[in-house]
């Protein structure tokens, strides 16, 4: 997935701390259908936040179980925004629209505005 950062328990800190973005983390299983569903979704928002500093991001929790439990990963799949101050600012169990994860992103951010929106502005 172009455009879309894997982190691992390896990098994760590295990046973390260089990083001046807002990032927004699917923690995800590869047996998970719902977490395939929002998978698919990732480089939709990876284009749509392109120009701006916004890091769209995967974690496969059963490959990297610090960075799971760092997360307090309990069911898949978790869709995190971490602010670009570093703290979590939002954590989502469960699938989503993919208009709930604009949302999630935009708030952060300071847009309000959702994915339907941007179809019709």
């Amino acid at each position: 997935m172009e455009n879309i950062l894997e982190l691992t328990d390896s990098n994760y800190s590295s990046f973390i701390q260089e990083t001046d973005s807002v990032v927004f983390i699917d923690f995800y299983s590869d047996t998970c259908p719902p977490c395939q569903t929002l998978l698919s979704y990732l480089p939709h928002l990876a284009e749509h936040y392109k120009d701006k500093k916004v890091v769209i991001a995967k974690v496969n929790s059963a490959h990297n179980p610090k960075l799971s439990n760092k997360f307090m990963v309990r069911s898949v799949p978790l869709s995190v925004v971490i602010g670009s101050d570093k703290m979590v600012k939002r954590a989502e169990v469960g699938l989503l629209s993919i208009d709930g994860y604009f949302k999630m992103i935009d708030k952060e951010i300071g847009e309000g505005k959702g994915f339907f929106s941007r179809l019709f502005s």
